[in-house]
Protein backbone atom coordinates (compact mmCIF):
# COMPACT_ATOMS: atom_id res chain seq x y z
CA UNK A 1 0.00 0.00 0.00
CA UNK A 2 1.44 3.40 -0.99
CA UNK A 3 0.83 5.91 1.76
CA UNK A 4 0.99 8.94 -0.53
CA UNK A 5 -2.00 7.68 -2.48
CA UNK A 6 -3.97 7.65 0.75
CA UNK A 7 -3.00 10.95 2.31
CA UNK A 8 -2.75 13.12 -0.79
CA UNK A 9 -6.35 14.29 -1.44
CA UNK A 10 -6.39 18.07 -1.32
CA UNK A 11 -4.57 18.40 1.98
CA UNK A 12 -5.80 21.64 3.48
CA UNK A 13 -3.53 23.58 5.79
CA UNK A 14 -5.86 25.68 7.92
CA UNK A 15 -3.84 26.24 11.05
CA UNK A 16 -3.32 29.99 10.75
CA UNK A 17 -6.01 32.39 9.71
CA UNK A 18 -5.32 36.02 10.42
CA UNK A 19 -8.22 38.34 11.29
CA UNK A 20 -6.98 40.99 8.87
CA UNK A 21 -4.97 40.70 5.64
CA UNK A 22 -2.95 43.77 6.61
CA UNK A 23 -2.52 45.56 9.91
CA UNK A 24 -3.41 49.20 10.62
CA UNK A 25 -1.69 51.79 8.49
CA UNK A 26 1.91 52.43 9.58
CA UNK A 27 1.56 50.34 12.72
CA UNK A 28 4.24 48.19 14.28
CA UNK A 29 4.13 44.40 14.16
CA UNK A 30 4.16 41.84 11.41
CA UNK A 31 0.64 40.39 11.39
CA UNK A 32 0.43 40.37 7.62
CA UNK A 33 3.62 38.32 7.46
CA UNK A 34 2.58 35.91 10.18
CA UNK A 35 -1.01 35.27 9.11
CA UNK A 36 -2.45 33.85 5.95
CA UNK A 37 -5.57 32.30 4.57
CA UNK A 38 -6.12 28.54 4.48
CA UNK A 39 -4.05 26.98 1.75
CA UNK A 40 -4.45 23.91 -0.42
CA UNK A 41 -1.42 21.78 -1.06
CA UNK A 42 -0.51 20.33 -4.46
CA UNK A 43 -2.84 17.35 -4.76
CA UNK A 44 -2.01 13.92 -6.08
CA UNK A 45 -4.42 11.29 -7.49
CA UNK A 46 -6.34 9.10 -5.04
CA UNK A 47 -5.81 5.49 -6.03
CA UNK A 48 -6.67 3.48 -2.92
CA UNK A 49 -10.24 2.88 -1.66
CA UNK A 50 -8.98 3.18 1.94
CA UNK A 51 -8.97 6.95 1.35
CA UNK A 52 -12.78 6.83 1.56
CA UNK A 53 -12.63 6.95 5.37
CA UNK A 54 -10.43 10.02 5.24
CA UNK A 55 -12.80 11.71 2.78
CA UNK A 56 -15.74 11.03 5.10
CA UNK A 57 -13.84 12.40 8.08
CA UNK A 58 -12.77 15.51 6.18
CA UNK A 59 -16.34 16.10 5.00
CA UNK A 60 -17.40 16.46 8.64
CA UNK A 61 -14.82 19.12 9.51
CA UNK A 62 -16.77 22.24 8.63
CA UNK A 63 -20.11 21.11 10.09
CA UNK A 64 -19.07 19.03 13.08
CA UNK A 65 -15.36 19.27 13.86
CA UNK A 66 -15.88 17.78 17.33
CA UNK A 67 -17.36 14.61 15.85
CA UNK A 68 -14.57 14.38 13.30
CA UNK A 69 -12.06 14.76 16.15
CA UNK A 70 -13.69 11.89 18.08
CA UNK A 71 -13.93 9.70 14.98
CA UNK A 72 -10.27 10.24 14.23
CA UNK A 73 -9.18 9.52 17.80
CA UNK A 74 -11.05 6.21 17.81
CA UNK A 75 -9.68 5.28 14.39
CA UNK A 76 -6.12 6.20 15.36
CA UNK A 77 -6.21 4.17 18.56
CA UNK A 78 -7.49 1.10 16.71
CA UNK A 79 -5.21 1.22 13.67
CA UNK A 80 -1.61 1.11 12.56
CA UNK A 81 0.47 1.79 9.47
CA UNK A 82 -1.17 3.74 6.66
CA UNK A 83 -4.59 3.78 8.34
CA UNK A 84 -3.06 5.38 11.44
CA UNK A 85 -1.48 8.05 9.26
CA UNK A 86 -4.90 8.79 7.78
CA UNK A 87 -6.46 8.99 11.23
CA UNK A 88 -3.80 11.40 12.47
CA UNK A 89 -4.29 13.49 9.34
CA UNK A 90 -7.98 14.04 10.05
CA UNK A 91 -7.37 14.33 13.79
CA UNK A 92 -4.89 17.13 13.19
CA UNK A 93 -7.26 19.01 10.91
CA UNK A 94 -10.17 18.59 13.33
CA UNK A 95 -7.99 19.83 16.19
CA UNK A 96 -7.04 22.81 14.02
CA UNK A 97 -10.71 23.65 13.43
CA UNK A 98 -11.26 23.50 17.19
CA UNK A 99 -8.17 25.54 18.03
CA UNK A 100 -6.69 22.62 19.97
CA UNK A 101 -3.15 23.32 18.85
CA UNK A 102 -1.30 20.79 20.99
CA UNK A 103 -3.54 18.01 19.68
CA UNK A 104 -2.87 19.24 16.15
CA UNK A 105 0.90 19.34 16.65
CA UNK A 106 0.95 15.80 18.06
CA UNK A 107 -1.31 14.39 15.34
CA UNK A 108 0.50 15.98 12.39
CA UNK A 109 3.91 15.13 13.85
CA UNK A 110 2.84 11.51 14.30
CA UNK A 111 1.52 11.39 10.74
CA UNK A 112 4.84 12.68 9.50
CA UNK A 113 6.94 10.31 11.62
CA UNK A 114 4.84 7.29 10.68
CA UNK A 115 4.97 7.99 6.94
CA UNK A 116 7.67 6.04 5.07
CA UNK A 117 11.04 7.76 4.69
CA UNK A 118 10.82 7.21 0.94
CA UNK A 119 7.69 9.40 0.81
CA UNK A 120 9.27 12.85 1.41
CA UNK A 121 6.33 14.71 -0.15
CA UNK A 122 3.95 13.28 2.41
CA UNK A 123 6.40 13.92 5.24
CA UNK A 124 6.93 17.50 4.09
CA UNK A 125 3.17 18.17 4.02
CA UNK A 126 2.62 16.87 7.52
CA UNK A 127 5.74 18.61 8.77
CA UNK A 128 4.54 22.01 7.58
CA UNK A 129 1.14 21.32 9.12
CA UNK A 130 2.73 20.49 12.47
CA UNK A 131 5.01 23.50 12.28
CA UNK A 132 2.15 25.88 11.55
CA UNK A 133 0.12 24.42 14.39
CA UNK A 134 3.07 25.07 16.70
CA UNK A 135 3.32 28.62 15.39
CA UNK A 136 -0.41 29.20 15.86
CA UNK A 137 -0.04 27.97 19.44
CA UNK A 138 2.36 30.85 20.12
CA UNK A 139 5.59 28.83 20.17
CA UNK A 140 7.78 30.05 17.29
CA UNK A 141 10.88 28.25 18.56
CA UNK A 142 9.08 24.91 18.41
CA UNK A 143 7.64 25.81 15.03
CA UNK A 144 11.11 26.62 13.74
CA UNK A 145 12.48 23.21 14.71
CA UNK A 146 9.59 21.39 13.05
CA UNK A 147 9.62 23.52 9.90
CA UNK A 148 13.37 23.16 9.44
CA UNK A 149 12.84 19.40 9.18
CA UNK A 150 9.88 19.94 6.86
CA UNK A 151 12.16 21.99 4.63
CA UNK A 152 14.62 19.08 4.45
CA UNK A 153 11.79 16.72 3.49
CA UNK A 154 10.50 19.19 0.90
CA UNK A 155 13.96 19.44 -0.66
CA UNK A 156 14.18 15.66 -0.77
CA UNK A 157 10.84 15.55 -2.55
CA UNK A 158 12.15 17.73 -5.40
CA UNK A 159 8.73 19.44 -5.41
CA UNK A 160 9.08 23.16 -6.03
CA UNK A 161 5.61 23.97 -4.60
CA UNK A 162 6.33 22.10 -1.37
CA UNK A 163 9.73 23.74 -1.04
CA UNK A 164 8.14 27.15 -1.56
CA UNK A 165 5.50 26.42 1.09
CA UNK A 166 8.15 25.39 3.62
CA UNK A 167 10.19 28.50 2.82
CA UNK A 168 7.29 30.93 3.20
CA UNK A 169 6.19 29.29 6.44
CA UNK A 170 9.73 29.52 7.81
CA UNK A 171 9.78 33.19 6.82
CA UNK A 172 6.75 33.89 8.99
CA UNK A 173 8.42 32.23 11.95
CA UNK A 174 11.63 34.18 11.43
CA UNK A 175 9.65 37.43 11.29
CA UNK A 176 8.00 36.59 14.60
CA UNK A 177 11.48 35.98 16.05
CA UNK A 178 12.74 39.35 14.71
CA UNK A 179 15.07 37.62 12.28
CA UNK A 180 14.17 39.63 9.19
CA UNK A 181 17.33 38.76 7.29
CA UNK A 182 16.65 35.04 7.56
CA UNK A 183 13.01 35.63 6.63
CA UNK A 184 14.00 37.48 3.47
CA UNK A 185 16.31 34.65 2.42
CA UNK A 186 13.39 32.23 2.71
CA UNK A 187 11.06 34.51 0.74
CA UNK A 188 13.70 34.90 -1.95
CA UNK A 189 13.68 31.10 -2.20
CA UNK A 190 9.89 30.91 -2.20
CA UNK A 191 9.52 33.38 -5.08
CA UNK A 192 12.32 31.70 -7.01
CA UNK A 193 10.76 28.27 -6.60
CA UNK A 194 7.23 29.48 -7.40
CA UNK A 195 7.58 32.68 -9.41
CA UNK A 196 3.90 32.57 -10.38
CA UNK A 197 2.60 32.40 -6.80
CA UNK A 198 1.20 35.78 -5.78
CA UNK A 199 1.28 35.03 -2.05
CA UNK A 200 5.05 34.72 -1.99
CA UNK A 201 5.49 38.07 -3.74
CA UNK A 202 3.00 39.70 -1.37
CA UNK A 203 4.87 38.43 1.67
CA UNK A 204 8.18 39.54 0.18
CA UNK A 205 6.81 43.00 -0.58
CA UNK A 206 5.49 43.32 2.97
CA UNK A 207 8.80 42.38 4.54
CA UNK A 208 10.77 44.69 2.26
CA UNK A 209 8.39 47.49 3.18
CA UNK A 210 8.96 46.77 6.87
CA UNK A 211 12.69 47.00 6.18
CA UNK A 212 12.06 50.38 4.49
CA UNK A 213 13.36 49.06 1.17
CA UNK A 214 10.51 50.70 -0.68
CA UNK A 215 11.84 50.41 -4.23
CA UNK A 216 12.26 46.65 -3.92
CA UNK A 217 8.92 46.40 -2.14
CA UNK A 218 7.26 48.21 -5.04
CA UNK A 219 8.75 45.78 -7.55
CA UNK A 220 7.54 42.80 -5.52
CA UNK A 221 4.02 44.13 -5.01
CA UNK A 222 3.71 44.93 -8.72
CA UNK A 223 4.55 41.31 -9.50
CA UNK A 224 1.96 40.13 -6.98
CA UNK A 225 -0.62 42.41 -8.58
CA UNK A 226 0.13 41.04 -12.04
CA UNK A 227 -0.48 37.51 -10.77
CA UNK A 228 -3.61 38.22 -8.69
CA UNK A 229 -5.11 41.58 -9.74
CA UNK A 230 -8.33 41.02 -7.80
CA UNK A 231 -6.72 40.09 -4.48
CA UNK A 232 -7.66 42.66 -1.85
CA UNK A 233 -4.62 42.07 0.37
CA UNK A 234 -2.34 42.99 -2.53
CA UNK A 235 -4.19 46.24 -3.17
CA UNK A 236 -3.97 47.12 0.51
CA UNK A 237 -0.25 46.46 0.66
CA UNK A 238 0.37 48.37 -2.58
CA UNK A 239 -1.30 51.38 -0.99
CA UNK A 240 0.75 51.14 2.19
CA UNK A 241 3.99 50.95 0.18
CA UNK A 242 2.89 53.94 -1.89
CA UNK A 243 2.02 56.15 1.06
CA UNK A 244 5.26 55.34 2.86
CA UNK A 245 7.10 56.20 -0.36
CA UNK A 246 5.44 59.62 -0.42
CA UNK A 247 2.99 58.76 -3.23
CA UNK A 248 -0.32 59.57 -1.58
CA UNK A 249 -2.39 59.66 -4.76
CA UNK A 250 -1.14 56.22 -5.81
CA UNK A 251 -2.09 54.95 -2.35
CA UNK A 252 -5.61 56.37 -2.73
CA UNK A 253 -5.98 54.69 -6.10
CA UNK A 254 -4.85 51.32 -4.74
CA UNK A 255 -7.21 51.42 -1.77
CA UNK A 256 -10.12 52.70 -3.84
CA UNK A 257 -9.59 49.82 -6.27
CA UNK A 258 -9.98 47.37 -3.38
CA UNK A 259 -13.29 49.00 -2.48
CA UNK A 260 -14.48 48.97 -6.09
CA UNK A 261 -13.59 45.31 -6.66
CA UNK A 262 -14.66 43.84 -3.30
CA UNK A 263 -17.07 46.42 -1.78
CA UNK A 264 -18.43 44.12 0.94
CA UNK A 265 -15.15 42.53 1.98
CA UNK A 266 -13.03 42.97 5.09
CA UNK A 267 -10.28 44.26 2.79
CA UNK A 268 -12.62 47.01 1.59
CA UNK A 269 -13.37 48.02 5.18
CA UNK A 270 -9.65 48.24 5.86
CA UNK A 271 -9.17 50.29 2.69
CA UNK A 272 -11.87 52.70 3.87
CA UNK A 273 -10.06 53.09 7.19
CA UNK A 274 -6.78 53.75 5.41
CA UNK A 275 -8.36 56.38 3.19
CA UNK A 276 -9.88 58.09 6.23
CA UNK A 277 -6.48 58.16 7.94
CA UNK A 278 -4.83 59.60 4.86
CA UNK A 279 -7.43 62.35 4.52
CA UNK A 280 -8.50 64.35 1.51
CA UNK A 281 -6.17 65.20 -1.36
CA UNK A 282 -4.41 68.51 -0.78
CA UNK A 283 -6.05 70.19 -3.77
CA UNK A 284 -9.54 69.42 -2.49
CA UNK A 285 -8.64 70.42 1.05
CA UNK A 286 -7.28 73.80 -0.10
CA UNK A 287 -10.42 74.49 -2.16
CA UNK A 288 -12.51 74.17 0.99
CA UNK A 289 -10.40 76.58 3.04
CA UNK A 290 -12.01 80.01 3.60
CA UNK A 291 -10.50 82.86 1.61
Amino acid sequence: MIVSSLVAPAIILASQVGPNPAGPLQTDGHAELRDRQPREYPAEPIADPAAAWLSDCLDRLSDDASRAHTMAQIRRNASYGAERVLANHCLGLAATELGRWEDAIIAFSAARDESPEDEPRVRARFGTMAGNAAFASGDPARALTILEQAKVDAQASASAPLQAIAASDLARVYVAMDRSGAALVELDDATRLQPDNAEGWLLKATLLRRLERYGEAQTAIERAGELAPLEGAIGLEAGVIAVLSGRDEAARQSWQSVINIQPDSLAAQTAQDYLAQLGEPRAEASEQEPS
